[in-house]
């Protein structure tokens, strides 16, 4: 039943998408990414890529959301919204029923990879009495904020192992934190870059402990990893889990079939190229430790790379950088100014 609802649920997503909240602002800027905003990964990683545009006078504007599930459709939908950073879950999912249902092969029509960026771990911290995801039948867990990453995992990951949980408890991460320290659920499943901060601060102690994922049958659809001791002050031995791909999402404008496409196809090709040129400077300046791990081979299978992105990457490809600025509203500042001295 759930899955039967949930496509039904991407597929309102897909339709409303263009009205979800910040898309006058999107409409404002020419470029435009999606990131989401909990748990700071993704707008780490977001405002890096903004920032090589910057320094090409290429704005980027960094456009805050609740997940992947509504970056997907921000790229499906929203003007002007080119980029988009997915978790390789929502993919899966689609990958799984768009051939048989009508409403997901609609909703994933012209999407494209631009590039794949970073594992980003499944943690699953549970009370005592909870050792592993076979434990968690008949408990309550924690899923996060509906609709969102873990939401998805969570279901995802039970479904593959047939587990069912007394109830998945959908919430913030705040939330989350304080029913389980209240007792309120038994176990939090989370999806994002390790060490993660909503574990770190000091909320949870060791009477609370990081459950080992060692199911070989979730190797077929995730990478098996190992968080390594101490990455959190209740996790003191190495714990084996899993990682999807987090990757870089786009549409495909290469038919350049308008204005708007052909401005959007130049957008991807300029950033795909200008990430690649400059993942070195990534590497060692980024502002989120991944970019050292990046792997841009890892593409998801029964997706294909978007033509802009190919387009950007060929050797005669040169961005065409204008005058530096600090911000998109500098460069709106910039573009009022010269309007005004042409009157």
């Amino acid at each position: 039943m759930f899955l039967k609802l949930a496509s039904l649920n991407l597929f309102a997503l897909a339709v409303i998408g263009s009205l979800l909240p910040g898309m006058a602002r999107a409409q404002e800027s020419d470029r435009n990414i999606m990131a989401s905003m909990e748990g700071g990964s993704q707008t780490l990683i977001a405002r890096d890529i903004a920032e090589l545009g910057n320094k090409c006078g290429l704005p980027l504007h960094v456009v805050d959301s609740h997940g992947s599930l509504e970056n997907f459709f921000g790229v499906r939908n929203r003007h002007n919204t080119q980029f988009g950073i997915v978790d390789s879950d929502i993919l899966n999912y689609l990958s799984a029923y768009r051939g048989s249902n009508d409403d997901v092969k609609q909703a994933i029509q012209g999407m494209r990879i631009m590039l794949p960026l970073y594992d980003a771990e499944v943690h699953v911290v549970a009370r005592a009495g909870i050792n592993s995801l076979q434990d968690l039948r008949g408990k309550r867990l924690g899923v996060g904020q509906k609709d969102g990453t873990a939401y998805l995992t969570s279901q995802l990951i039970l479904d593959i192992l047939r587990i069912q949980v007394a109830e998945r408890v959908a919430g913030s991460a705040d939330e989350m934190i304080e029913l389980l320290r209240q007792g309120e659920i038994d176990a939090l499943l989370k999806v994002g870059n390790a060490p993660m901060p909503m574990f770190t601060d000091g909320r949870l102690d060791n009477s609370f402990h990081m459950v080992p994922i060692t199911d070989d049958v979730l190797h077929a659809s995730y990478k098996p990893v190992t968080l390594a001791a101490g990455t959190y002050s209740f996790q003191r031995e190495p714990i084996k889990t899993i990682a999807s791909k987090t990757l870089l999402m786009t549409y495909e404008y290469g038919s350049e079939k308008n204005a708007y496409y052909r401005n959007s196809c130049k957008a991807v090709a300029d950033f795909t190229n200008l990430i690649v040129g400059n993942l070195d400077e990534l590497r060692r300046v980024g502002h989120h430790p991944k970019w050292k791990t990046l792997n841009l081979t890892e593409i998801p299978k029964g997706w294909e790379v978007g033509s802009c992105v190919r387009k950007g990457l060929e050797p005669t490809y040169e961005v065409s950088c204008t005058e530096q600025v600090d911000s998109a509203d500098n460069q709106q500042y910039l573009d009022l100014l010269r309007n005004r001295l042409r009157q």
